[in-house]
C-alpha cells in the first residue's frame, strides 16, 4: 500500500531554535494517526507544514506521491484542516461562512447548502444556521470550524485540537464521525493533548519530543507491563530523567 503522506528528513528552524529534527513518517489510507507531544515539541509546526501553511522547511513532504511544495494548491484542495485557533468572520452566519468556504473549493451551490445543513444538523446547530457568529460560544464556533474543514469531502483530514471547547455530546459526535471517515478511506492526522480520546480513536500513535519522533506504534504496542493509559506512556517517554538538568 502506497502512503498518502510521506515525510522525509523534515526539519524546521525558527531563528536559532531547531523545532523539527529530521522527521521521517509514512501515513497510509484509512489510518487515524494520533500525533502527540509536550508543548514546544513541534506538533503544530508539523501540522502547519502538512496543511501547506509553512513552506520554508527542510526535507520533503509527498502527498499521494507528489511533492507538496510543487503541488501546493492541488494538495490543499484534497486536505481538510481544522486549526486549534482560527480567525473566523464572526459577523457572518454559519450558512454564509460555509457558503464562502464552499465557493473557495469551487463546490456547486446546491451541494454547499446540502452539506452545510447536514453538518450543522449533526452538531445540533441547524437552528443556528442564520445567526451571526459573534454571539456564539467557543464550542459553537468550533462546530462551524469542523464543518468547514470537512465541507469539500477531503481525502486527508488534519485536526489540531479539534475538540477544544466542545461539550461532552459533541465530543461523542466527533469520535463517531472520525470512525465513519476512517471507514470511508479518509486519512486522519489527529493532534491533541486529550490523551484519553487519542488513545480511543487512533490506529497508530506517534509521539514527538524536542523535534524528534520518540515512539510510533499502536497503543497496545507502546504499553509497558504496568501502564494502563496513554498518559502513563507519555509521561514515561517525555518526562526528564532523574538527575537530568538539561532543562536548567
Amino acid at each position: 500500500m502506497e502512503p498518502v503522506l510521506s515525510i522525509r528528513q523534515l526539519t524546521k528552524v525558527y531563528g536559532k531554535k531547531q523545532v523539527l529534527k529530521q522527521i521521517n513518517l509514512d501515513v497510509f489510507p484509512g489510518q487515524i494517526i494520533g500525533y502527540i507531544g509536550p508543548n514546544g515539541a513541534g506538533k503544530s509546526t508539523t501540522v502547519k507544514i502538512l496543511a501547506g501553511l509553512i513552506t520554508d522547511y527542510g526535507g520533503e513532504v509527498m502527498v499521494f506521491g507528489r511533492n507538496l511544495r510543487e503541488n501546493l494548491i492541488e494538495s490543499k484542495s484534497i486536505t481538510g484542516y481544522v486549526p486549534e485557533m482560527a480567525e473566523m468572520y464572526d459577523l457572518l452566519s454559519p450558512r454564509e461562512y460555509l457558503t464562502f468556504i464552499g465557493k473557495l473549493h469551487h463546490l456547486p451551490e446546491e451541494l454547499i447548502q446540502t452539506r452545510s445543513e447536514e453538518m450543522m444538523t449533526l452538531f445540533g446547530m441547524r437552528e443556528n444556521m442564520e445567526q451571526r457568529m459573534d454571539g456564539f460560544s467557543k464550542g459553537m464556533k468550533q462546530k462551524v470550524l469542523l464543518s468547514s474543514g470537512l465541507l469539500h469531502d477531503p481525502k486527508i483530514i488534519i485536526l489540531d485540537e479539534p475538540l477544544s471547547g466542545l461539550d461532552a455530546n459533541a465530543v461523542i459526535v466527533v469520535k463517531d464521525l472520525l470512525q465513519k471517515l476512517k471507514g470511508a478511506g479518509k486519512t486522519i492526522f489527529y493532534c491533541s493533548h486529550m490523551m484519553d480520546v487519542v488513545e480511543k480513536v487512533s490506529d497508530r500513535i506517534v509521539l514527538i519530543n524536542e523535534g524528534v519522533i520518540v515512539a510510533d506504534g499502536t497503543f497496545a504496542s507502546l504499553r509497558g507491563e504496568d501502564e494502563a493509559s496513554l498518559e502513563q506512556i507519555f509521561a514515561r517517554i517525555t518526562m526528564p530523567k532523574k538527575g537530568d538538568n538539561s532543562e536548567l
